[in-house]
């Protein structure tokens, strides 16, 4: 890969990456199938190395939205620091457990398949949010049953097609939580997943098992710059968006894409083309 191909690539894929991790609609899955349409395999473990620092460029951006929020976490009682902490260790059971037997089930030659099972999930999980969230009447302060149940769902989301976002507002929605503190709560989840991602990569990085390790050429390293900069910026402009969704609780129209992309992924499968 040269460097000129390497760079519009990654562009490409921050940029997707940016705009998919806070709009429900999955950026791991997004970013799996780009890399199929793109042709883009530089390595198992390569691949989940790019995949990870992206996901650092739209940490940069939930952490700059969201700054003053983070700052108050750290002042006394402490209690939405305590919350976050217990709602993000189901992801990080799960993540340290499986996460590289899914990353190998989603490469694979069922792959497909089993994205576009997951795409209509996640399309399943918000059409049932916008109809939990028009009926309900009375809303609650966002509480602890409310950040263990997002906590849950959200490490089912490590699934690619999953969308992170979207199941964890699914959670605290359905669950009677203010729609405004579950959007800042599910935002707010996505810091320490994302940060323990990039540990995990770098431990392999730094400390590589015999036999596997993360090697990188000159183009993919610079084409992972310029993508990790697209996904700050496109992350940016993706969580003022979601903030503007979730207040009306409009989520049909990204419903009606995760379909039609779930159709895509089976008809693409079925077709062989990928």
């Amino acid at each position: 890969m040269n460097y000129f191909e390497a760079i519009w690539k990654s562009i490409i894929l921050g940029a997707v990456q940016g705009l998919t991790e806070f709009l429900p609609v999955s950026s791991s899955g997004h970013l799996s199938l780009l890399q199929r349409v793109l042709h883009y395999n530089i390595g198992e473990f390569g691949m989940m190395f790019v995949n990870v620092m992206l996901h650092l460029g739209t940490l940069f951006a939930v952490i700059w939205v969201f700054r003053k929020d983070i700052l108050a976490l750290f002042k006394k009682p402490f209690k939405t620091l305590l919350m976050l902490i217990v709602a993000t260790i189901p992801a990080g059971v799960v993540g340290l457990l499986f996460n590289s037997e899914i990353d190998e089930l989603f490469a694979g030659e069922g792959g497909l398949i089993y994205l576009s099972v997951c795409f209509a999930f996640t399309a399943l999980l918000l059409v049932i949010t916008e109809i939990a969230a028009r009926r309900r009447k009375k809303v609650v302060p966002l509480g602890w049953q409310h950040s263990l149940t997002m906590g849950l769902m959200q490490s089912i989301a490590l699934f690619p097609g999953i969308s992170r976002s979207g199941s964890t507002i699914f959670a605290g929605t359905v669950s009677g939580a203010d729609r405004d503190d579950v959007a800042k709560f599910s935002f707010l989840m996505s810091i320490p997943v994302i940060l323990g991602s990039v540990a995990v990569e770098l431990k392999d990085i730094i400390f590589p098992d015999e036999g596997i390790g993360v090697q990188l050429a000159g183009p993919e390293i610079v084409g992972m710059i310029v993508g990790i900069l697209f996904a700050a910026m496109a992350g940016f402009f993706a969580v003022k968006l979601m903030l503007k969704v979730i207040k009306k609780a409009d989520y049909k129209w990204f419903s009606v894409y995760l379909v039609l992309l779930a159709v895509c992924c089976l008809s693409l499968d079925l077709a062989g083309v990928l």
